[in-house]
């Protein structure tokens, strides 16, 4: 005798595994210090290159101003600047990285949690039906 309930369930679990599971398990599988931190050193590696680019393509954008004006600038106060916008803007992709990797791996562990409750309930009903057929098959089928 089929289960409709118990069917439902596995299909849920199974959708869930091809689509949400595809993109929450990897996350759920890390301790969320090792989730965020590895987050944060590719969010210092990336920033830094564009930053980097950015400022290169404004240098070459401005070559012409710059090479006429190079021996009238205060350098040190280019780069002070430089490394005060680089630190700014770091220091802002960082807050949002911490805390969208943190939203990220909180809505994971949860989605997962709920996940393994599911599997809880039907690995229930598994046991449930072989309690049954055992208890049927001891009494010879007879009620």
């Amino acid at each position: 005798m089929l289960n409709e309930e118990k069917i439902k369930a596995m299909n849920r679990l199974a959708l869930y595994e091809k689509k949400e599971g595809k993109k929450y398990f990897p996350i759920s599988k890390y301790f969320r210090s090792d989730y965020v931190g590895q987050a944060l050193i590719r969010n210092l590696f990336l920033v830094t290159i564009g930053y980097l680019l950015l400022m290169a393509l404004v240098a070459m954008y401005n070559t012409d101003f710059l090479m006429e004006n190079i021996h009238k600038m205060d350098l040190k106060k280019l780069a002070f600047y430089l490394i005060a916008g680089y630190g700014i803007i770091l220091g802002a992709y960082t807050f949002l990285t911490f805390i969208l990797y943190n939203v990220k791996y909180y809505l994971a562990k949860k989605s997962v949690r709920k996940y393994y409750e599911q599997l809880t309930k039907v690995e229930k009903m598994y046991q449930y039906e072989d309690k049954m057929l055992q208890s049927h098959s001891r009494s010879g089928g007879k009620r």
